[in-house]
């Protein structure tokens, strides 16, 4: 897929993930070939008030591009005004967020609720698009607000009327669960109804899901969010299945521990100990959920408070795998768990596994 001078290819993007797209998390999916990621969503208002936390989110090296950054908002001159301050940073796109269903982003009419208003929604689209100049727009939806109110199909031509350079299709509901089906279909009727490029995103945790997802479809390029969760891998598999059609399969033990000990260590350079030490726990989760003993590491995981007692436990931990010391594997269980919810370790995960 091609957005303006930026050439990607077949390679996957990576979704803006709020508490998880940081600067750590963006280099290790380049390393393993992604695309292109994004920052994770700032607030346009957080971007002209000049407040340090939103800053902070928005900042990036310039080895992380390309890189998007992913807008906020449902206010033209707020947004406006943040594309002028995002122009300084030189992000190769910026991405309108249209899509995200949390109470805390829809109770202020922002996200998904402004699926319910297309005229609305394409008069800020095209706020940023005049305000953006050569910087591409894109635009993050779902299908709609309801199953009974699936607008989809009209949002993606306002969204192309108004200038946006593609448009990324999530596609559920905002109702939707993460556990209910994804409705590719939609993908492919947008896909049918707009010339701009198509990003279709939901589901996809294996190469052969993406590989099915644009067969299927017919879209453009995949926007991968959960699948990456602790699986970085997903890049360089997705690669080389789309280059000779040989998925080089699941990482060893060795690999993983290698990235999960290489997150922590940048995770504490980015945010201090402390801070990076407690960030880095739900990714040690995520990287080793499908290999055996997931409910004692999380056991022990929690009780660590610094770096030398994480990297001893993972290090203890991957020996035990590799040793076969666990006699059974609770993957499917937790894979499960994860679908309903990433941090599925919330949950009673050990009343299911025992």
């Amino acid at each position: 897929m091609k957005i303006g001078d930026l050439d990607l290819g077949y390679k996957l993007l990576v979704a803006p993930l709020a508490e998880i797209s940081d600067s750590a998390f963006r280099k290790i999916s380049k390393e393993y070939g992604a695309g292109l990621t994004f920052t994770q969503m700032v607030s346009a208002k957080g971007v002209v008030k000049n407040e340090f936390a939103t800053l902070r989110l928005l900042s990036f090296p310039k080895e992380e591009k390309p890189v998007g950054v992913q807008l906020l908002g449902n206010n033209a001159d707020y947004l406006r005004g943040a594309v002028d301050e995002l122009k300084q940073f030189k992000p190769d796109v910026i991405d309108f967020n249209c899509g995200c269903p949390v109470s805390r982003v829809t109770n202020y009419c922002m996200g998904a609720s402004l699926l319910d208003d297309p005229a609305n929604l394409g008069k800020l689209v095209k706020a940023i698009v005049d305000e953006a100049g050569k910087i591409p727009v894109s635009v993050k939806v779902r299908l709609g607000k309801d199953t009974n109110n699936i607008n989809v199909i009209d949002i993606s031509r306002v969204v192309e009327d108004s200038g946006a350079s593609f448009i990324t299709v999530h596609s559920r509901v905002k109702t939707d669960r993460y556990d209910q089906d994804a409705r590719w279909d939609y993908i492919t009727k947008v896909k049918q109804n707009v010339s701009i490029p198509v990003v279709g995103n939901g589901s996809v945790f294996t190469p052969q899901d993406a590989k099915q997802l644009l067969d299927q479809t017919g879209c453009d390029s995949i926007m991968v969010a959960r699948g990456v969760l602790g699986n970085p891998f997903l890049f360089r598999r997705f690669n080389e299945f789309m280059a000779s059609g040989n998925d080089p399969g699941e990482p060893s033990i060795n690999e993983i521990k290698g990235i999960a000990l290489k997150h922590i260590k940048m995770l504490v350079s980015e945010y201090g100990e402390k801070a990076g030490v407690n960030k880095a726990k739900k990714h040690i989760i995520w990287y080793y959920m499908k290999q055996p003993g997931i409910d004692q590491l999380i056991d022990k995981l929690f009780s660590c408070v610094d770096v030398i007692c994480m990297q001893e436990l993972i290090e203890t931990h991957s020996v035990k795998i590799e040793d076969k010391y666990f006699s059974t594997n609770n993957s499917e269980i937790v894979f499960k768990r994860f679908s309903k919810k990433v941090q599925f370790w919330l949950t009673e995960l050990n009343s299911e596994i025992n």
